[in-house]
């Protein structure tokens, strides 16, 4: 089965890279759906007509952020050497709302481009 997601250009362009191979995200209804083998059409979130095809390859549930980080490696999840010593959980608030973290619980997704 193949999902969308959109992302801003800045992680578009690191999974395009190869640079991020763990997407973050809540596990709502929609991310309930993918499985590995899936693929994940994602689309840069300022020019609809830049996509990436990948597949899914793992996925690893949390209930929230906090327990993710501890146990993702955070540079295969988008952040750099540069800011990997600030890296906190709290980054996630940005995107998706603490009650809405609560409500869903949390995932990340192992993907590979096509």
């Amino acid at each position: 089965m193949e999902h969308t997601m959109n992302l801003y250009p800045s992680p578009f362009f690191k999974i395009k890279n190869g640079v991020k191979t763990i997407e973050l995200r809540l596990y709502d209804e929609k991310r309930r759906k993918v499985v590995p083998g899936d693929t994940i059409r994602f689309y840069n979130s300022e020019n609809a007509n830049e996509t990436i095809l990948t597949k899914v390859l793992e996925l690893y549930v949390f209930d929230t952020f906090d327990e993710l980080y501890k146990e993702l490696p955070l540079l295969e999840c988008g952040y750099t050497e540069n800011d990997i010593c600030s890296a906190s959980a709290k980054d996630m608030d940005e995107y998706y709302s603490p009650e809405r973290q609560k409500q869903f619980g949390v995932i990340g997704i192992r993907i590979a481009v096509i």
